[in-house]
């Protein structure tokens, strides 16, 4: 069934607007009315937590608006997989380009223009897209961050809102003029790649994102074939068996302990408990606001430390010099 359809027909046995349900969904009534219009296709369910407020909003099951449009996206990808893939516009190629460091732009734009959208175009374009979704992904529940963008964009925070949600929802093959003038313009600083490695570092701008520098490259992953996936280690299954050590774990936590390799040692599952509470520590990421925090709370610790070594000894020498003096037997 189509979710649109459903949508508007919730909305209608309920008596609510279409505004209603962009209030709740904290986006604009634009957006919803495109959606409902199948102006815009629905955004992926993993991408966005509009329809998580969309069900809890529309009173319908839970998981059912999501369930719907991951069908609804699977039937759709079925009929456009044999199509091949269409050139970006050029004015997302010239911005691409004009992004790269000086000393690789001409050879670099030589390389994609040879081919409409050739591999190494897709290569580039494909991470820096990553990079820069990544950074709207992890803003997109920070209202401050939200609306600073919005005042620089001239834009409402239901309408910045909206254009990350759709912003988080295209690919390398659908972005559009606006996504690059409004997410890759601003955040990309500067790219550049090794063309022998295709090792690339890409520059963001400090305003927008809080890592400056990102570096992607080629690694040796052993005998591992391509396409296999590195087994877990026993430890790590065993960790995440135990309830008590790994339920509160996140996604992106777990994915951090899965990744760890060793070499000789098997290290067991209170290594992964202890490598996540290490995870978790503020003290092993200081944040600049709390830098000086942090530095007094190490100076307290390190007296606190000396304190308690010099009653240590203290204690050790008073027991020696008390100790009773055993006397020697005489000879018989």
């Amino acid at each position: 069934m189509d979710v649109c359809f459903v949508i508007q027909q919730r909305l209608k046995e309920l008596g609510l607007e279409q505004r209603d349900l962009a209030a709740a969904a904290q986006v604009t009534e634009s957006y919803i009315s495109q959606l409902l219009t199948r102006k815009k296709a629905p955004p992926a369910t993993e991408r966005t937590d509009l329809y998580e407020k969309m069900n809890a909003f529309l009173k319908l099951p839970k998981g059912q608006l999501s369930a719907m449009v991951k069908e609804q996206r699977r039937e759709e990808l079925k009929k456009t997989l044999a199509d091949p893939p269409a050139p970006l516009f050029r004015e997302v190629r010239e911005l691409i380009i004009r992004k790269c460091t000086s000393e690789q732009r001409s050879q670099v734009r030589e390389i994609f223009e040879k081919q409409a959208f050739g591999e190494l175009e897709r290569l580039v374009t494909q991470k820096l897209l990553d990079v820069t979704k990544g950074v709207a992904r992890d803003e997109l529940n920070n209202e401050s961050w939200l609306r600073s963008v919005a005042k620089s964009r001239h834009q409402s925070y239901e309408e910045m809102r909206a254009t990350i949600l759709e912003f988080l929802d295209t690919d390398v093959f659908n972005v559009s003029i606006e996504h690059c003038s409004t997410f890759l313009e601003p955040v990309i600083d500067s790219w550049d790649i090794d063309l022998k490695t295709f090792a690339m570092e890409i520059v963001l701008n400090k305003r927008w994102a809080s890592t400056p520098l990102m570096k992607f490259q080629f690694v040796e992953m052993g005998t591992m074939g391509i396409g296999t996936s590195p087994e877990e280690e026993p430890g790590f299954k065993e960790f995440l068996r135990n309830t008590a050590m790994s339920a509160d774990a996140t996604g992106d936590e777990i994915e951090f302990l899965k990744s760890l390799r060793f070499k000789h040692k098997r290290p067991g599952p209170l290594y992964y408990y202890r490598e996540l509470q290490s995870l978790r520590d503020p003290l092993h990421f200081p944040d600049k606001s709390v830098e000086g925090l942090h530095k007094r709370r190490k100076g307290d610790d390190l007296d606190k430390l000396m304190q308690a070594e010099s009653r240590k000894n203290a204690i050790r020498r008073w027991t020696r010099n008390n100790r009773p003096k055993t006397r020697k037997s005489k000879p018989s």
